[in-house]
């Protein structure tokens, strides 16, 4: 294991981490409005990104082929999910401060 694959590590990581801070905000904010528990889709999301940044971690050890379906899905499909899941759940739960006008 080299250095660029630990530094390569950083960015979905740190992705999974603002995902779990949007998420525990976002709790806060239902909490107060009484909506439905949709941040727990953050929480899903930020998973999503740890098993991906797992699987780029392990994948090289386990001998795994790049051209695999079950690679491609893990290294290109769970980031693309979660960024997707955490886009609509913001829109859905933080929206109403781009509606507010004077």
């Amino acid at each position: 294991m080299n250095i660029s694959t630990l530094i390569g590590l950083l960015g979905p990581l740190s992705i999974a981490v603002l995902l779990i801070v949007i998420g525990l905000l976002s709790k806060r904010l239902g909490e107060q409005t009484h909506a439905k528990p949709y941040y727990l889709g953050f929480y899903a999301a930020a998973l999503f990104m740890v098993i991906s940044a797992a699987a780029r971690l392990f994948s090289p050890a386990a001998g795994i082929p790049e051209d695999d379906p079950v690679w491609i899905i893990l290294e290109d499909g769970l980031p693309a999910a979660a960024l997707t899941i955490g886009v609509m759940l913001a829109w859905r739960y933080w929206s109403w401060l781009l509606a507010e006008r004077d």
